[in-house]
């Protein structure tokens, strides 16, 4: 039966589920594509405007280069995502840029890619969420000055139905994601209807104004135009993050898991750029008009004007005529951009997962949760995005200047490591179609190879004052793998070495201590326990904190007749773990072969609040002697009535007594007949049966 303190975890992440359910949550293509694409494919919904903004620098004679740079992202795009599907093939376990780059390069390599995945992932959540409650905001100004709140709560939010299964994600976030393309294509389709169709025109609220350039920029020509333009195209290129979720996340299709994979990276680069070439045709030809300073760049703007998203203009222009269809996209865009994040939110944890198997991470990121999902990885990607959220008070445009740099550098590491993995296998094939097929997908990764090697070159020339906090966030999560990777290995060798034959010394005697503080029921039970284990030498320790109490315990000692030698240790200063831990050391320093087995009664008790209330000086204790080499620490715990879910039935007289038809004990065993039965410490369970309770 589960616990009541159980009820709400199974309300938010709901029943359960046995491992060997695990099948039951691999997703077909319908679901795989809002799951892994909706960052890819939401990234339209601000790529576009990124490349309006930079351009916007040289005022209204750059912006006629959009189309261009569109283009251009549009093709980098299909490379990438052509070279991905040769990936899938070749390397489906889920392992994704990481493996190919571990495989291929060697592990150094393969961390690199880590780090710049894992950065990429948390800056996913933080772009995403931050980026749909601003297009959120631009259609209802009331909730403005509250982004940060808004992200922070999306986030959570997002956890939680992550932390329920993959599956049950997926399905959630189906509707919303297949919304989102329904609406940014048909306001497509609904603009070339009206504008080549019904002759009409859509101006946008902003195509009335003048777009002056910044000053200092209102006249750029030669290397400086070439080097915003190259700047734009960097922005741009923000529509090709999300592209590796699906490598990375292959283990979670269905059969034929490839092949399902290819499928959906092929489906989701054709959607998206339909979408990113769409808006930007029609950003043109509604005039929209965006500007990194709208109080000084939008001439002819009223005081106080607020500038909305382009997106937001766009889709406002075109449905003019249609209003329900303007609060439609508005609404699937910023709930599609907050919840591209559901892809960092499986493909981290996954590549955590990965990573912690290679014991470059803690290893609890490798176990599944209840419902069968990383679900530490899934809380650690959350409190990290929530950190950055809150680090850059929620501004998107702030947050995606830092955004490309890890992607691209994953992005050129597996496509140089696929270019060695075909090589390889070129050498050792002899069959013509198996060898023409390998030739073929090493010409793409090539090709994609020098498509984001380019990208990745205009990123660090052009955003090198943003990215270096991104470069700066990959180097210590390096610096960090590495170091954990080392102390996994050096506990490894230590416990590889003690199984040796030739290491393995047993020791000579045991000798026991029993901590008695009072003479009361745990101390007696801890005191029996000691005694059936059958140590060489026994004794009951207690300190002497108040001269009156140990006299007290003293007499009550010999009163009970407890043949156990009760050792005082002095303590002038009312402490209690000192005096132990030196005792227990000159036991050691006095017989270095010997084991010393400390045996602890301890409370348990039914209250979060009584824990503090118990047990504090034990604690302590124990964790002073756990570092201490040839000390063995046992609890032995009394369960107080608080600690029990009904009323504690009265105990047997002795473990066996069930099994040989004894009666219950009418009430408890008086210490003088239970601890005091036999001469020492080596004598029969059976002797000392009644104290064991």
């Amino acid at each position: 039966m589960p616990m009541p303190t159980d009820l709400p975890k199974r309300i938010l992440i709901g029943r359960a589920l046995r491992s060997d359910k695990l099948g039951e949550t691999l997703l077909p293509k319908r679901l795989a594509l809002p799951v892994f694409a909706s960052d890819a494919l939401s990234s339209v919904a601000y790529a576009p405007e990124e490349i309006l903004l930079t351009l916007s620098i040289a005022g209204a004679s750059a912006i006629h280069f959009s189309w261009q740079i569109g283009v251009v992202v549009a093709i980098v795009m299909l490379a990438v995502v052509a070279s991905y599907r040769q990936n899938v093939h070749a390397y489906p376990s889920g392992g994704g840029d990481y493996e190919v780059a571990t495989v291929n390069h060697g592990p150094a390599a393969g961390l690199v890619v880590a780090s710049a995945l894992m950065v990429d992932y948390v800056l996913t959540v933080a772009v995403s969420t931050t980026s749909g409650v601003a297009n959120v905001v631009s259609a209802v100004p009331s909730l403005r000055g509250h982004e940060a709140v808004l992200s922070v709560v999306v986030v959570v939010l997002l956890m939680g139905m992550n932390l329920r299964g993959v599956r049950e994600s997926g399905s959630a976030f189906a509707v919303p994601t297949y919304a989102f393309m329904v609406g940014v294509i048909g306001m497509v389709g609904y603009g070339v209807f009206r504008h080549f169709a019904l002759g009409q025109d859509m101006p946008a609220e902003s195509s009335g104004f003048h777009l002056a350039a910044t000053p200092g920029n209102d006249s750029l020509t030669g290397f400086a135009m070439v080097f915003l333009l190259l700047k734009s195209f960097s922005s741009g290129c923000a529509a090709l993050t999300g592209v590796e979720a699906i490598s990375n996340g292959v283990p979670a299709f269905r059969k034929p898991k490839s092949k399902n994979a290819a499928t959906t990276l092929l489906m989701m680069a054709s959607i998206a750029v339909v979408m990113f070439m769409g808006i930007i045709w029609l950003a043109r030809l509604t005039g929209v008009q965006m500007a990194e300073n709208p109080a000084e760049q939008l001439v002819g703007s009223s005081p106080g004007y607020h500038q909305k998203t382009a997106l937001a203009q766009i889709s406002e222009a075109v449905f003019n005529n249609f209003t329900p269809g303007f609060y439609f996209v508005a609404g699937v865009t910023g709930l599609i951009l907050v919840l591209a994040a559901n892809t960092a939110f499986n493909g981290f944890p996954v590549l955590g997962s990965i990573l912690a198997q290679d014991r470059y991470l803690p290893r609890q990121l490798h176990t599944r949760g209840d419902r069968l999902a990383f679900s530490n990885g899934i809380i650690l990607l959350a409190i990290a995005a929530i950190l950055l959220i809150l680090a850059f008070d929620a501004d998107p445009t702030r947050l995606i200047q830092l955004y490309i740099v890890g992607v691209f550098v994953a992005f050129n590491m597996s496509q140089s490591g696929m270019i060695r993995h075909w090589t390889r296998l070129l050498r050792t094939e002899t069959d013509p179609a198996k060898r023409r097929h390998m030739q073929r997908s090493r010409a793409i990764n090539a090709f994609g190879l020098v498509m984001t090697m380019a990208v990745l070159i205009v990123v660090l020339v052009t955003k090198i004052g943003h990215a270096w906090i991104a470069i700066a966030a990959m180097a210590v999560l390096f610096v960090m793998m590495k170091g954990i990777r080392r102390h996994y290995d050096r506990v490894s060798d230590e416990l590889i070495a003690a199984e040796e034959p030739d290491d393995v010394v047993l020791p000579t005697r045991v000798h026991a201590i029993v901590l008695v503080s009072k003479l009361h029921k745990p101390a007696l039970r801890a005191l029996a326990y000691a005694r059936l284990a059958r140590a060489h030498t026994l004794e009951a320790v207690t300190v002497n904190v108040d001269p009156a109490d140990t006299a007290a315990l003293r007499r009550e000692w010999d009163e009970r007749g407890i043949e156990v030698p009760l050792k005082v240790l002095d303590s002038p200063y009312r402490e209690i773990t000192g005096p132990v831990l030196d005792y227990v050391k000159n036991l050691r320093r006095s017989s270095p072969r010997d084991v010393v087995s400390v045996y602890i009664p301890e409370y348990v008790v039914g209250h979060w609040y009584e824990h503090l209330l118990h047990n504090q000086s034990a604690l302590r204790l124990k964790g002073r002697l756990l570092f201490k080499p040839g000390v063995m620490v046992t609890s032995v715990p009394w369960q107080l009535e608080s600690s029990e879910r009904r009323k504690p039935q009265k105990a047997w007289s002795a473990p066996g007594a069930v099994r040989r038809g004894e009666p219950r004990a009418p009430k408890a065993v008086k210490s003088k007949d239970s601890v005091s039965t036999g001469t020492n410490a080596g004598d029969s369970p059976d002797r000392s049966k009644d104290s064991s309770q």
